[in-house]
């Protein structure tokens, strides 16, 4: 691995939380330009769609939408697609991306309200349940489910025990879980939940996907704020054409990401990908904790794709070890909290056990040299 970076400096792998470092085999299958309209590529969105289904563990009672642009546009699509302007969303804050899903909100003048967590604690039933006692008009939940900004899991379960008895409709950003985390998507009563193509799945930046019941989807219908954001249009056109998008889609994306949902299933599925994502964590979180390192977030809430570190002093260079590492082969993500600073360290994607090994190696050599200057 080592000859590959020193002949060619940008060959490195992704420590981040997506995009990531993909398999040779998926990037191999962007190298066919394919057409839109064309039965085959159809044919490929169509099975992208029931397997994503199968994943969710829903029916035919939900479906599928593919939305073209970042993990990000899916979320929007939803949030500006299904709240009529009788309803009130009520976002669960304790990250950056909760954060921005009240942006969106805010944005296009949508009633929200917004309860804050701190960004290193789980979003409280309790809390959530009094909050809800006390504003009536709240009719959606919305939350994210691994925020990135920390790599803190939340429990999907205990809000969802709060929201549904309510007769709320719950909406999950899972964007940096669904595919390293089983979600059993009916039996939590999660209406819509959204991921994007370049994250625990494996493939790469250029589309998201949001799965919903299907009645919620059409009773959306002349609610969206934009027209290429319209989540119900979008999944219109896909259910009437079998697997033909509205607009033109990212075919190279697309192929690229049902290849890397065959070699999802070929590895064993969410369970044994989870299983190494989990391994590879624990062991990055202990091999930097003898280090000096500690991590933001405490290891009952750590979710399994990216860990962030508080810089282990005041005189601490991120900029150094960045170099440092990515001279090496890889590279590292900077933090996104206002409070302390922190880095990031991920271990999703073509991240294995000997590549944990070379990481904790490099950043023992660079602790060392920086120690003895």
């Amino acid at each position: 691995m080592s000859d590959i970076f020193q002949k060619d400096p940008n060959t490195y792998k992704l420590l981040t939380p997506g995009p990531l470092t993909t398999s040779l085999s998926v990037r191999e299958a962007m190298l066919v330009d394919r057409c839109t309209w064309d039965d085959d590529y159809k044919t490929m969105t169509e099975d992208i769609r029931r397997r994503l289904l199968k994943l969710a563990h829903a029916g035919d009672d939900y479906g599928v939408v593919l939305m073209q642009g970042s993990g990000t546009f899916g979320v929007e699509s939803v949030l500006s697609s299904v709240p009529s302007k009788d309803d009130c969303v009520l976002v669960l804050v304790n990250g950056a991306y909760s954060v921005r899903q009240c942006e969106i909100l805010e944005r296009y003048g949508i009633a929200y309200r917004r309860l804050d967590f701190a960004w290193d604690e789980v979003p409280s039933a309790e809390k959530t349940a009094a909050f809800l006692d006390e504003h009536p008009e709240v009719t959606i939940v919305s939350m994210v489910h691994n925020e990135t900004t920390t790599g803190i899991i939340n429990d999907l379960g205990a809000i969802a025990a709060v929201a549904k008895p309510r007769g709320l409709a719950f909406f999950v950003d899972a964007m940096s879980s669904f595919g390293a985390v089983d979600i059993d998507v009916p039996k939590l009563g999660i209406d819509f939940i959204v991921s994007s193509a370049n994250k625990c799945i494996q493939g790469v930046p250029g589309f998201s996907y949001i799965i919903g019941r299907r009645d919620a989807i059409e009773a959306s219908k002349g609610n969206a704020r934009t027209v290429s954001l319209d989540l119900y249009d979008q999944w219109r056109v896909l259910e009437k054409d079998a697997g033909k998008w509205r607009f033109t889609s990212p075919t190279h994306v697309v192929a690229a990401f049902h290849q890397a949902l065959l070699e999802l299933e070929a590895e064993g599925g969410i369970a044994a990908r989870a299983a190494r994502y989990a391994r590879t964590n624990r062991r990055l979180r202990a091999g930097m904790a003898e280090l000096g390192f500690t991590a933001y977030i405490d290891e009952a809430h750590q979710g399994p794709i990216i860990t962030t570190f508080f810089y282990p002093s005041e005189d601490f260079d991120f900029k150094s070890l960045y170099a440092f590492l990515k001279a090496k082969g890889y590279v590292i993500y900077p933090g996104k909290l206002t409070d302390r600073d922190t880095f990031r360290l991920g271990n999703i994607g073509e991240i294995y056990d000997e590549d944990v090994e070379r990481i904790l190696a490099i950043m023992r050599e660079y602790v060392e040299a920086h120690r003895a200057a």
